[in-house]
């Protein structure tokens, strides 16, 4: 990890990590990441996470804010899939802002 270019920044950092601060939208990025790039219908991730369309909503708002999760429209629908990059991005800013020099805890996570 170590030269590896982040772009990261520690307010982009505390935005994804409030973004995940919530039960639903972990379950919703559990989702997305087994679903991989095909992505999951907006429709089908409120059923799976039992919340009505209007809150899953506010909860896919809030990962799109936080730049974790990208939308495209296919038809009348929505498919949401993950970003990965940005949440390799987030995972590395945290191991290398807040585990810094300690390659203990560092070596631990890699």
């Amino acid at each position: 990890m170590t030269g590896m270019v982040i772009d990261m920044n520690e307010g982009s950092a505390l935005a994804g990590f409030s973004a995940l601060s919530d039960p639903s939208r972990l379950h919703i990025l559990r989702m997305l990441v087994e679903r991989g790039s095909h992505g999951v219908a907006a429709g089908d991730i409120a059923r799976e996470i039992g919340a009505s369309p209007s809150r899953t909503s506010f909860h896919l708002a809030a990962l799109s804010r936080a730049g974790l999760v990208t939308s495209r429209r296919e038809g009348r629908g929505v498919i949401y899939s993950i970003k990965l990059d940005q949440m390799s991005d987030l995972l590395r800013w945290l191991v290398n802002d807040c585990l810094g020099g300690n390659e203990e805890l560092r070596a631990a996570v890699r």
